[in-house]
């Protein structure tokens, strides 16, 4: 990533990311679709009702471990590969510690989690449920996270596609026996979930060991390090108090949507499943230009590392364009296979009609904010991040009146051109520095 085509390396380095996602979104997509489909609209919706919750953990995780694959990338852009396996083992640690405790505190507040977001009364239990079930996955994808982290830092984006094929289809094939065969409903979907993370911690730590030697360490090897432990924390702290506040936004955002009852639940559940899968190659080429602009600035390239920036923003306008062209006069129809009904196609469709015609100033904030986050600029990052939130969730409440459920729509993407004013201000205040 120092030497040679940017592009080449951008794309070869975010392809794998993106089939990774791609790959991670099916846990999701199997259990809606294979529900909805045998057991109907009420037993979606109720997932639909869960995913902000499990997501305010794993995006905790996520923001985590981003900080956690900037720290890797720069050192091995320094050359500094030995300091790696302090990275890996300090932070499974303190994070592996940290999450089985928020693994078990969701568990045992479940009920008075799902309550607190107006969960409607006709999906409550089979929620409640599903969302005690994977939570228990929680320490699973810890695992699985930092490993990838350290990998992605090094420029293996291969590893954690591989570890995620065969979780996802082992996932697959677990849903439809507990759920199509079996008849053991949302309940039967969610063990099918934990079962398939655990497969997928398994092997990239297994795959991880076999190939590389800075990913080996044993007791009494100095496990936890405090320096690269606060240098770490410096980079990841920041974006894991924007993903978390990023996911408490979106609880308060669910209990928005959760006012217009279960018909809006499902469908605009089933559509932000659509939308995470449609994003995917914005949101990886963003962690991909994060990458390149790191190890560019651990060799001491700059200047490289502003080209970076503008190669992906190029590459990333033509990927979001593309993507609109796609999801507009397709949305409905990809809503419609999860098994809703022809109100909630409609609802999704016109979700799509909107949000989609925003994804380019959102693909250039996410390349933008890429590179700053790369800079190391995280605090700047993480800022911005939550005034666009903010912003979001002042907008569905001040405009609900007017657009009616469609402010769902209108509020995120007004906020995807507020965000985009926000980092290009920032990248021209420090494109020098």
């Amino acid at each position: 990533m120092t030497k040679g085509s940017l592009a080449k390396a951008l794309v070869m380095f975010s392809l794998p990311l993106v089939l990774s996602g791609l790959m991670q979104q099916l846990y999701s997509w199997a259990d809606a679709f294979i529900v909805g489909n045998v057991e109907g609209e009420l037993p979606l919706a109720a997932i639909g009702a869960t995913v902000n919750i499990s997501a305010f953990a794993i995006m905790m995780i996520t923001g985590f471990t981003l900080g956690v694959s900037i720290l890797a990338a720069q050192l091995y852009g320094e050359g500094e590969r030995a300091e790696l396996k302090k990275v890996l083992s300090s932070f499974l640690l303190v994070l592996g510690a940290m999450f089985l405790a928020v693994s078990v505190a969701g568990m045992l507040l479940a009920d008075e989690i799902l309550r607190l977001l107006s969960t409607p009364d006709d999906i409550f239990f089979i929620a409640r449920d599903y969302l005690r079930i994977t939570l228990a996955g929680i320490p699973f994808l810890l695992v699985y996270n930092v490993y990838s982290a350290v990998l992605r830092g090094m420029g293996d984006s291969r590893t954690q596609f591989l570890a995620i094929l065969i979780s996802s289809l082992t996932n697959i094939l677990l849903d439809i026996l507990f759920v199509a065969v079996f008849r053991y409903g949302a309940s039967g979907a969610a063990v099918a979930t934990v079962i398939s993370q655990a497969l997928m911690a398994i092997f990239i730590v297994a795959y991880s060991v076999r190939k590389y030697e800075a990913m080996r360490f044993g007791p009494g090897q100095g496990l936890l390090d405090r320096r690269i432990l606060s240098r770490g924390l410096g980079l990841s702290l920041p974006m894991a108090i924007q993903y978390s506040v990023h996911s408490a936004g979106n609880l308060v955002l669910q209990n928005f949507m959760n006012g217009f009852g279960t018909l809006t639940v499902a469908a605009i559940t089933t559509a932000y499943r659509v939308d995470s899968v449609i994003l995917l190659p914005i949101t990886n080429l963003g962690a991909g230009i994060a990458i390149v602009v790191a190890q560019n600035v651990g060799a001491g390239n700059r200047q490289r590392a502003v080209k970076g920036l503008y190669v992906g923003a190029i590459i990333m306008a033509a990927v979001s364009i593309v993507l609109t062209a796609i999801i507009v006069p397709t949305g409905g129809a990809m809503v419609s296979m999860f098994g809703v009904s022809a109100e909630a196609a409609r609802i999704g469709r016109n979700f799509f009609g909107i949000i989609a015609l925003f994804y380019l100033p959102f693909g250039i904030a996410t390349a933008i904010k890429g590179y700053l986050e790369g800079k190391g600029d995280v605090l700047f990052s993480g800022l911005v991040s939550l005034l666009a939130l903010g912003l979001r969730i002042a907008l569905s409440y001040g405009l609900v009146d007017h657009y009616g459920n469609d402010v769902i729509a209108y509020a995120e993407a007004f906020s995807w051109l507020a965000l985009l004013l926000m980092c290009l201000i920032r990248f021209l205040c420090v494109r020098k520095r």
